[in-house]
């Protein structure tokens, strides 16, 4: 094990060395000019996985405050409720793992992945509508919801203290979604072989699995989706033994009911760091699959490495992998059919 760990070291001071990431959005090419010009995009692609139809400075002519609008409603929304930082970024998650990053999560309608039981506790999607309806007043059927969900999620995490990351940009809409396609979002009861094959089928890899995972170190889980944990696990009705008896005893109180929540990240809720990987070393992860992390000899390795090394290792890491993840299953101009919906709730040809 212990030449396991000292190899996963060593290969996030790889990633690490090649793929630099800034923790603030102004030391980065063209953030002055949100997206920046020819040659800071070639020199982000270094790194970048940019599809080949978008572009970081897609909405520098069409559209040049299109990232403005959008750090503009995001800090004004979550500055009445911070707790919607972390429910864009869920709200994103939940997008690019169904059908890619194409907005499908938003649409509305009897039959959506947004009425599918596993979506009843998303939220954000408000905010997403106001920040859509003011873009369209400047620059009206030129922005994708799917962009403008990507845009707003990054801006979340900067909120929240995590790190910045360069959006390319250029999608297009999906035009469908489906309940039944929600079974593909990993859940908190996934074993990690399952969770590894899923993110594998999106072009994303062990190490992405762990580094995308820490984004529980900020927000909250509805009690409900652990009382079977803590409560009856695996129909003996008792608590998971692998859960700090300590712990375990106050999650038993404060999960009484189904309808409250807990922090996945009992020791710094509102800070963007590594205590989440800290937590599961000794055994408080709140999710089954965040404890299954540390048991799996393909996982554990790199959640030793994140607890054991300064939180800022985890920040840049969680930049290279949300570039990746934000790039899942994209529709652009070119390769299938996408639109530009006009609210991002609804079709702009489906009488719902």
């Amino acid at each position: 094990m212990k030449s396991a760990v000292v190899s996963s070291v060593l290969v996030l001071f790889v990633i690490f060395v090649a793929c630099p990431v800034s923790a603030g959005w102004k030391d980065l090419p063209g953030a002055g000019g949100y997206g920046g010009d020819e040659d800071d995009d070639n020199e982000t692609k270094s790194w970048f996985p940019l599809d080949n139809q978008l572009s970081l400075s897609y909405y520098d002519k069409i559209c040049p405050d299109f990232e403005k609008i959008v750090a503009t409603k995001v800090r004004e929304w979550t500055k009445k409720d911070s707790s919607l930082g972390p429910a864009l970024l869920r709200l994103l998650f939940h997008d690019c793992g169904v059908t890619g990053c194409d907005a499908s999560v938003l649409l509305d309608h009897e039959g959506s992945e947004r009425r599918s039981p596993a979506s009843k506790n998303l939220r954000g999607f408000e905010l997403i509508d106001d920040i859509k309806s003011e873009i369209e007043k400047s620059c009206p059927d030129l922005v994708s919801c799917a962009d403008i969900l990507t845009a707003a999620s990054r801006y979340a995490t900067l909120q929240l203290g995590g790190p910045y990351w360069p959006n390319a940009y250029g999608r297009r809409d999906s035009t469908d979604s489906y309940a039944r396609d929600v079974e593909k979002v990993p859940s908190g009861h996934r074993d990690i072989t399952g969770l590894l094959e899923t993110f594998q089928s999106y072009g994303l890899n062990v190490l992405d699995l762990v580094v995308l995972s820490g984004a529980h170190t900020v927000g909250k889980a509805y009690c409900g989706t652990i009382q079977s944990r803590i409560y009856n696990f695996n129909g003996t009705h008792g608590t998971d033994p692998s859960i700090d008896s300590k712990y375990a005893d106050f999650l038993r109180r404060k999960c009484r009911l189904a309808s409250e929540t807990v922090y996945l990240d009992a020791v710094t809720p509102v800070k963007f760091d590594n205590q989440y990987y800290i937590n599961l070393q000794n055994n408080m992860g709140v999710l089954t699959t965040d404890q299954e992390l540390v048991k799996d000899p393909r996982t554990a390795p790199l959640v030793k490495a994140f607890a054991e090394q300064p939180p800022h290792m985890f920040r840049q890491q969680f930049a290279v992998s949300m570039a990746k993840l934000v790039n899942v299953g994209v529709i652009t101009g070119e390769d299938r059919v996408g639109v530009i919906r006009k609210v991002c709730s609804k079709s702009n040809s489906k009488p719902y």
